[in-house]
């Protein structure tokens, strides 16, 4: 056997498997401590227009674990005729993204690693191939460079929750849990976790408490949260296996016999002594806190949960929040440290796990231009207009403009329209009175889906209980009911709205944390509800904070189109009006007992005209950086980036085997023909559609091309037959392009199906060699005109 001749799959299996497992078998299992192929992203969602395709995962030959879910090690394999070292960069990548100790390349001949706990010493080194470490090996190492003790070692080997049925922690949750994990066992006592939303940080907190509480390390859990839903959807979802040891702490009473705590701050929190019940439990109770969403309004020494922290000071304590909170009043980081892992919102996308999403800003000629009454102008309730300049800090605020409304509620159904009338849409406006008079427009704008069922539009707001009672509905993917829903505050944050395909922005944002926080309504994918990407309707030019070197998401596309272009795209802190059960309305007047009117706090105008002034999409680029260019741009100078000039990109063309390939390579920069095929034309072939947006040549069809070829008759060397099939493949790349041709699939469909069955028809040509050169002198022939 020549091992030069042999490819890398079969190096693996002939030489690089065998070396982990041992010869009896007696070193790694094969089962349980190594996989094999193992795809640990899921590849980023691309999308052009309505085309959504997903990039290249990342993939390792072989991640090996000491236990299960304790990766310790990954090897990249290469064919022989590679160096023993050639795979040890990637490696060495995904080693720090999978934050496993040690990393492999083979060659089949030998094993180099790297140490990543080395650090002095021999950091690097080749070894024999029958000399690959056992296990207990590496772990003893690992444990080495750690300085673990043996009752360090059994916190961080103990196992993780299985409920059998084989789901396995994503990557970056893995590290999550492993890194807390270990740094308890070290005796850290304040940690910080920075994980997108939709990253599933309560399962990750699950997980943590659930390996601390099992090895001992950790007896009694208080896990504290901000809304009364966020704790009831963690004791029926990720925190169910703890069972009868769990309880929720209501009513203001506290039980001692349990173990695992469920609490909202305002539940053992509050302004009166005798309100804050946590001191009814003893300051060493508890031994690990876990505050979820802790940026919200909290990191402030003053907050609520700050109390608490303090009071059980002794306990081990974990923030988790998307969004630390850094001013120079207000810190996370201050109080728990730095994070010890962050997996960003950029991340998540790049690694597809979270939805891109594109943006279309609106904007209205009032909020951008400002708004001033001419002299004496009355509200609709008769009241005189404070004479001065009016602008969006003022609308929906203190100025409402009646029809500014109507026109948001236009573009939002004209969307709708467009794209899914049934898409769950979230408004987000000023406050809670707006979220009703949106509502209202929504309704009107709607009305024939909302004759049909009243639940269509829902206001969701924390003052109205009917709203309130929709909102598992709304998050319910299987529920089609509410589809918009109008709110203010309730709504943007801990609501894992799975399908939610639209959000609209109404309402001014000045703060980073609430933006994140709004955004993460939308970030989750669905597959089974073919949701993999978001749209975000922007009028009060939120999504300006893209800019913000804070923010680590930028969109796949801001779109602004003109005043009368259809809505969708071509293929300051947060209110001070809570949503505590008040209610924001303030009547036109108040009239004294001498019958003298206040000047009222807000001015009703409805005969003032708002119109659509601009608006605009952008999209992600395969980098993540923002664009606001055309497909026809975008196409132009990518393929210029990959192919220097059109000889370079013929050459190309004309050597590869397959022509799809290169389409296939396109794509995954973000290049789809298809959806450019819909703007330049659906006749043209891919090649064409590349020769000409890119290099500005004249297109031919693809019947043109054909027509050409037959004309010429260069296939007069063939026989009857063979000519009759040649001929007939020259009218499906005329129907299809070139993909179909390349296909062996396309001699299964008339009229070829006429000349046999595909074994036969490739006898026709004597065999299936002379079969493909024969496609691949008709591809020439096709394309000889750009030779």
């Amino acid at each position: 056997m020549n091992k030069k001749e042999l490819t890398e799959t079969d190096i693996r299996t002939k030489f690089i498997t065998p070396a982990i497992v041992g010869a009896n078998g007696d070193k790694w299992d094969m089962l349980t401590q190594l996989r094999e192929e193992i795809y640990f992203t899921k590849g980023r969602v691309i999308v052009r227009g309505k085309t959504v395709k997903r990039g290249e995962a990342k993939k390792a030959d072989y991640l090996l674990f000491y236990k299960p879910n304790l990766p310790i090690a990954v090897i990249e394999a290469k064919d022989n005729n590679q160096a023993v070292g050639a795979g040890m960069q990637q490696a060495l990548e995904y080693a720090e993204i999978l934050d496993v100790p040690f990393a492999y390349s083979s060659n089949g001949d030998a094993f180099l690693e790297h140490d990543r706990t080395a650090k002095n010493g021999i950091v690097t080194r080749e070894i024999p191939l029958d000399q690959f470490p056992t296990p207990a090996e590496l772990w003893a190492r690992y444990c080495t460079a750690k300085g673990y003790s043996v009752e360090q070692q059994a916190i961080t080997t103990q196992d993780y929750f299985d409920d059998g049925s084989g789901r396995m922690p994503r990557y970056y949750q893995l590290v999550a849990v492993n890194r807390s994990v270990d740094a308890i066992a070290r005796g850290e006592n304040r940690l910080l976790l920075v994980m997108a939303t939709g990253t599933g940080k309560t399962y990750t907190a699950f997980q943590i408490i659930w390996r601390l509480w099992k090895s001992g390390a950790k007896k009694r859990i208080l896990f504290l949260v901000d809304r009364n839903i966020l704790a009831d959807q963690t004791k029926t979802n990720d925190f169910k296996p703890f069972g009868q040891a769990m309880t929720k702490i209501t009513n203001r009473t506290v039980d001692k016999s349990y173990e695992i705590y469920l609490s909202l701050y305002q539940a053992v929190t509050g302004t009166e002594e005798d309100s804050n019940i946590y001191k009814q439990f003893s300051p060493d109770f508890f031994d690990l806190i876990i505050v979820d969403e802790c940026h919200r309004g909290s990191a402030a020494q003053d907050a609520a949960w700050h109390e608490v922290l303090s009071y059980f000071s002794s306990a081990t304590q974990i923030g988790l929040t998307a969004t630390p909170k850094e001013t120079k009043e207000v810190s996370n980081i201050h109080y728990f440290g730095e994070p010890i892992y962050t997996y960003s919102l950029k991340q998540g996308i790049a690694d597809g796990f979270l939805a891109p999403y594109k943006v279309v800003r609106i904007g209205l000629d009032k909020d951008l231009d400002g708004w001033r009454p001419e002299k004496g102008k009355l509200d609709k309730y008769g009241h005189e207009i404070e004479d001065r300049e009016y602008n969006e800090r003022d609308f929906d605020r203190n100025l409402i403009l009646e029809k500014r409304a109507e026109v948001v509620a236009a573009k939002i159904t004209a969307f709708l329209k467009a794209t899914d009338r049934f898409a769950k849409t979230i408004v987000f406006c000023e406050n809670i009175e707006h979220a009703e008079r949106m509502r209202q427009a929504l309704v009107n704008a709607n009305a024939d889906l909302a004759a049909a069922n009243k639940r269509y539009i829902m206001r969701i707001t924390g003052d109205n209980d009917e709203g309130k009672a929709q909102l598992d509905n709304f998050i319910d993917p299987e529920s089609t009911f509410p589809v918009i829903a109008t709110t203010s505050q309730l709504m943007s944050t801990g609501v894992d709205a799975q399908t939610c395909q639209l959000i609209v922005l109404d309402k001014r944002i000045n703060s980073m944390t609430e933006f994140k926080q709004i955004i993460g309504r939308g970030t989750r994918i669905n597959e089974d509800y073919n949701k993999f990407f978001f749209t975000i309707m922007d009028f009060k030019r939120a999504t300006a904070l893209f800019a913000d070197p804070d923010f680590d998401g930028d969109p796949v596309g801001i779109y602004e189109p003109k005043p009368d272009d259809p809505p969708v795209p071509p293929d300051e802190p947060t209110s001070d009006e809570e949503e505590n059960g008040a209610i924001i309305y303030t009547p036109p007047s108040i009239t004294d007992s001498f019958g003298a009117s206040e000047p009222p706090k807000k001015y009703y105008v409805d005969d003032v005209e708002v119109i659509v002034a601009t608006e605009r999409v952008q999209y992600l680029d395969e980098h993540g950086r923002l664009i606001t260019e055309s497909l026809k741009d975008y196409t132009r100078k990518t393929v210029r980036q990959a192919y220097t000039s059109l000889n370079a990109f013929l050459n190309a063309w004309n050597d590869a085997e397959r022509k799809q390939v290169i389409v296939e390579e396109l794509a995954n920069h973000g290049v789809f023909l298809e959806e450019l095929a819909e703007q330049v034309g659906r006749d043209y072939d891919a090649f064409d559609l590349v020769c000409h947006v890119a290099f500005d040549r004249p297109p031919l069809t693809r019947r043109e091309r054909a027509e050409n070829v037959k004309k010429r008759n260069v296939f007069a060397q063939y026989g009857g037959q063979t000519r009759a099939v040649l001929d007939a493949l020259l009218d499906k790349f005329a129907d299809g392009g070139v993909k179909s041709v390349e296909s062996l699939d396309i001699l299964k469909v008339d009229p070829l199906t006429a000349f046999g069955t595909p074994v036969e028809i490739v006898k026709l040509f004597g065999g299936k060699d002379k079969y493909l050169a024969a496609i691949h002198e008709l591809e020439t022939e096709l394309y000889l005109e750009a030779a």
